[in-house]
């Protein structure tokens, strides 16, 4: 490539728009450059977010409701439309 084709390459490459990803929180629309998160970073970026409640990933069509751990990495990527999460109080059990 000569050195004028290059610099149109790198000048296209710059208009291009990086990729985000959008997922709701308790129908509150997020977007991020990251493919996933984990629950912690999703939950730090909801403003006022309850320490007392889970996250809770929205199953698609007949799948469960999936509780989502501080430590455990969501894919964001569209399969079914944005991934949905929703804030719940802890479970407490006895």
């Amino acid at each position: 490539m000569s050195d004028q084709q290059l610099e149109k390459a790198d000048a296209e490459k710059a208009k291009e728009k990086p990729k985000t990803y959008s997922f709701f929180v308790n129908g509150k629309k997020y977007e991020t450059d990251q493919e996933s998160l984990t629950g912690l970073q999703i939950k730090a970026k909801v403003t006022d977010w309850d320490p007392t409640h889970d996250l809770v990933l929205e199953g698609h069509g007949h799948d469960p409701d999936e509780i989502i751990a501080d430590d455990q990495s969501v894919s964001l990527e569209k399969e079914q439309g944005p991934r949905r999460f929703s804030s719940v109080p802890k479970a407490n059990f006895g």
